[in-house]
């Protein structure tokens, strides 16, 4: 009797054009993503590593800590005078934490650069003693390796504005690649369906055999958290991304504008403890924070003049999610405005726990560690993706010679 043949089902067409889509922005692409996935992966764990690295810069002794800091001028003009910096301090973070350092920054952009290293001038961190004024630490964070990470991570140590849409691209890209290996991973049945979901090794020999397993499962499982992060990401490089998850949380395209507060102009000079007051009101109002930045420099992120003092509160520390907003007047240090995490919008919301997202923070040291071992399973699609495609290649070659 003859052997009835099984012939192979041809492939639906969205999964022909899956397998097309993924087979080209995977090659295409490819060096980015692996580049991106490594950078980010690395960086997911820089406030614990820092915290170890920094300890006895970040911890006050406790025989040096009074009843009262000393003013936020003194300390500033103390960090002025040691460092001889031609650019003026940025800004002051105070921890609530007493047994904490604080830190004042300088941070200088040029406009006209076109990489890392040109547009950020200076970006220097400086941990002080608020009792004594000593000097714990000072870091140079531009050539620190978190920061070039995440600048290679943003923007691949291209100028932030632009930068951003050189990773973004190849980011919206990937995120197809993801939705196409599902696809291609999805089987038409339940027995099929849970073989690929683990390793079976016992007969496997082959090396491109496993490579294609640790492609296939592998990729699957990480494709999920893969897709939160790179929809976190692209959130930060395309207006359109952001306008669309407001939309989707408040009804609006536009996250809400908030209103200039100017400081009255009745006042003839600035109080030297208008930094000081602004620190005492803010303590008041969110003593259970984990601490809050305030501006010394009088410019805001652009660059414009500050027409107030904004001073920006981190209800947790090590996330920027729980964020809330508090206006001074900048001559007197009077309340001016009061903007609880509490009563912000959900898109408000969301775009204050994005970055958290993205890092896996929001989640916890849980969500730390699944969103590192995600990376690395990103990192290495492009190698063993790029190896399957080798092979079929060798062999498509070797079918041709015979």
């Amino acid at each position: 009797m003859r052997k009835k043949r099984h012939h192979k089902r041809k492939p639906s067409f969205i999964k022909k054009w899956s397998a097309k889509l993924h087979l080209w922005f995977g090659l295409s692409v490819g060096i980015i993503v692996f580049i991106v996935s490594l950078s980010g992966t690395l960086y997911v764990f820089k406030d614990e590593i820092q915290g170890i690295l920094r300890k006895d810069a970040v911890y006050i002794k406790d025989e040096t800590i009074a009843q009262q800091p000393l003013p936020i001028l003194a300390l500033k003009e103390k960090v002025a005078q040691t460092l001889s910096e031609k650019f003026p301090v940025t800004s002051v973070e105070i921890p609530l934490d007493k047994n904490k350092c604080y830190e004042f920054l300088y941070y200088e952009k040029d406009k006209n650069a076109w990489n890392y290293f040109d547009e950020v001038k200076i970006n220097k961190l400086v941990y002080v003693n608020p009792y004594n004024g000593e000097i714990l630490g000072v870091y140079n964070e531009k050539y620190d390796l978190f920061p070039i990470l995440k600048a290679i991570h943003w923007s691949l140590l291209l100028k932030a504005d632009w930068g951003k849409y050189v990773v973004g691209i190849p980011t919206v890209l990937f995120i197809i690649m993801l939705i196409t290996g599902i696809i291609l991973w999805w089987p038409k049945n339940k027995n099929a369906r849970k073989g690929r979901l683990r390793f079976n090794w016992k007969e496997v020999k082959t090396w491109k055999r496993k490579n294609y397993d640790l492609h296939n499962i592998l990729g699957f499982y990480a494709s999920f958290i893969a897709l939160i992060v790179s929809l976190s990401g692209i959130y930060f490089s395309f207006p359109w991304v952001k306008n669309a998850f407001n939309l989707a949380l408040s009804g609006s395209p536009e996250l809400p504008k908030e209103k200039e507060i100017k400081s009255p102009d009745s006042a003839s000079s600035v109080s030297k403890s208008v930094f000081d007051l602004t620190a005492k009101e803010t303590k008041k109002l969110y003593g259970a924070s984990s601490g809050f930045r305030i501006p010394l420099n009088g410019k805001n992120k652009k660059g414009k003049d500050l027409k107030n003092i904004p001073v920006t509160v981190y209800g947790e520390d090590g996330r920027f999610a729980v964020r809330s907003q508090v206006v001074f007047d900048k001559y007197s240090g009077e309340l001016l405005m009061n903007k609880p995490h509490q009563q912000l919008t959900n898109a408000e919301k969301y775009a204050n726990a994005n970055y958290d997202i993205h890092t896996g923070s929001y989640f916890g040291i849980f969500g730390k560690i699944l969103w590192f071992v995600t990376g690395l399973v990103c990192t290495a699609l492009p190698i063993t993706g790029f190896l399957i495609w080798l092979g079929k290649k060798k062999k498509k070659g070797i079918r041709k010679l015979s």
